[in-house]
């Protein structure tokens, strides 16, 4: 009725509600949101709490997320970032990519620490050394279509921008499920998998 979408549904209570500059109570705020007022599929406290032991073991200096929705996760992995670091993350949707650049300088991320790519993961993930000037990733986060996570891992190792002992965290592999890109993980030899219990968004 109002005409507006639900993720800029969100923003603006974000904007009523959270403290600018607070990476941790924007995402607080967001929990809050989407617990009590409208569901939204971004990743959430729980899952959360995986890619913040992910960051303070690994320290990557280089982080690429696939799939920024309304940026939570984006906020998420850059407050755990090691100083000097910086995060490319890539949406498809503009319409998404708009909140979420909104979202990313409210929590207080400069361009310099969060850059937000807009088009479809197949072909920004070719031009990433060229146009970004990302040599390799330390740390990548799959939170994008699904069906995409194969794909998607297939052109970062053809284009050589893993980094060795680079760590390749996908989220909700069970269910809806990437069975795909779960056996390759697992039968290729490139990699060591482990499965992380963790519940549906909210």
């Amino acid at each position: 009725l109002t005409g507006t979408s639900r993720e800029q549904r969100a923003f603006q209570y974000l904007l009523a509600h959270a403290i600018p500059g607070d990476p941790h109570h924007i995402l607080q705020t967001f929990d809050q949101w989407c617990y009590h007022c409208e569901h939204l599929s971004c990743a959430h406290a729980m899952s959360g709490r995986i890619v913040e032991r992910v960051l303070l073991e690994r320290a990557p200096l280089r982080v690429l997320e696939l799939g920024t929705y309304c940026g939570y996760g984006t906020v998420l992995l850059a407050q755990g970032l090691p100083p000097g670091a910086r995060l490319y993350t890539i949406e498809g949707d503009p319409r998404h990519a708009a909140v979420a650049e909104k979202v990313i300088r409210l929590a207080g991320f400069s361009e310099q620490t969060v850059e937000l790519i807009v088009g479809p993961s197949e072909e920004v993930i070719p031009r990433l050394r060229e146009k970004h000037g990302l040599t390799n990733a330390n740390l990548v986060f799959m939170d994008h279509c699904k069906r995409c996570y194969l794909r998607d891992l297939r052109l970062l190792e053809s284009h050589q921008l893993l980094a060795e002992g680079a760590t390749i965290l996908a989220d909700n592999v069970l269910f809806p499920g990437a069975p795909h890109f779960l056996q390759y993980a697992k039968t290729c030899g490139k990699y060591h998998s482990k499965v992380h219990r963790a519940s549906l968004e909210y």
